[in-house]
């Protein structure tokens, strides 16, 4: 992992953890009235969906204004943020997006937006690191003797997403290309068809949260090999890290609220601070744990930046792994 992107994080998980309240009351009186539409470009249940609700309800408290959270699914992300691109500037239309968000630009050859031009970062909302988990059936009890069985049976099995440029998609295709695997691509609608068709062995590999993850590995359905973050999970503290055992991987599924281009300094600021009054809160926090995500306040500066370094990293990952854009 690029060390200014660990660097980075680390500087968000220790950003202002104080109150806002004054700064998202004084800038109430620049949001115009009227209900605000939350875009979620994936559908209703899965983790987008969840913290876009989540960022919906804060700034609805801290701002005194309706957030109507409106589910546009489809193509990775593309449809919803496709949509917020295009739309005004004037505070009515906001995107809760994440890591297809980056990616996209190095998967799609006709991509119709652009990450970085034509949209106006927020905040960081949330940081949920993926763990890597195995169908009981595949023989291998840690994860140096799956990389042995993988190498010696490449292309055996199957390893499930959410679509390509998904997070468990662009996680699985770094683990291969970093330890010289071959596992073939099984896409399906979301996270909960994907962890269950892991579970029946329709597929046999899957990167998705351990807390999605959690009850399987208890009952022994699955099997928890190994976590892609600097430190061990919270729920999970007996599941070691990739670093820990000797592959330098981290992964997770970041989420972001953003604007189109050119939305008004004011109303950022408004956005922005609501959100983060939000987010300190002890409510708020045990909700982010609850999704096994880690919760992050960054600044307007800070998201765009991290936004950058994202894209430049996937564009590296998704040419480096021979992956051709669609």
């Amino acid at each position: 992992m690029l060390p200014r992107f660990r660097l980075l994080w680390a500087i968000l998980s220790l950003t202002l953890g104080v109150h806002f309240t004054g700064a998202a009351a004084s800038a109430q009186g620049d949001y115009p009235p009227g209900p605000i539409e939350v875009i979620v470009p994936f559908a209703a249940g899965g983790g987008v969906d969840v913290m876009g609700r989540v960022a919906a309800e804060i700034l609805r408290k801290s701002l005194n204004r309706t957030f109507v959270v409106s589910n546009r699914p489809g193509a990775n992300s593309n449809i919803g943020n496709q949509f917020v691109a295009r739309a005004k500037p004037d505070g009515n239309t906001l995107l809760v997006s994440s890591v297809g968000l980056a990616a996209n630009k190095a998967l799609y050859k006709n991509l119709t937006y652009d990450p970085l031009s034509d949209f106006t970062p927020v905040s960081l909302i949330s940081n949920a690191p993926l763990g890597l988990f195995v169908n009981k059936s595949v023989p291998a009890n840690d994860l140096k003797e799956f990389i042995a069985y993988l190498k010696a049976n490449p292309g055996k099995l199957n390893y499930a997403s959410y679509g390509v440029g998904s997070s468990p998609y662009l996680a699985t295709e770094l683990f291969q290309f970093l330890t010289g695997t071959k596992m073939v691509h099984v896409p399906f609608k979301g996270n909960g068809p994907a962890v269950s068709a892991t579970l029946g062995d329709t597929t046999q590999v899957i990167f998705c949260s351990t807390v999605a993850a959690g009850p399987f590995v208890e009952n022994g359905e699955l099997k928890a090999l190994a976590y892609a973050n600097d430190t061990r999970a919270r729920n999970m503290p007996s599941l070691p890290t990739f670093i820990e055992r000797g592959v330098d991987f981290k992964m997770g599924t970041w989420f972001g609220l953003l604007g189109p281009a050119n939305l008004p300094p004011a109303l950022v600021q408004a956005l922005n601070a609501g959100l983060k009054q939000g987010i300190s809160s002890p409510d708020v926090q045990k909700r982010f744990d609850n999704q096994g995500a880690d919760a992050i306040a960054s600044s307007p500066n800070e998201f765009a930046q991290f936004l950058k370094d994202e894209t430049a990293r996937f564009a590296d990952m998704i040419r480096n792994a021979g992956i051709a854009p669609e």
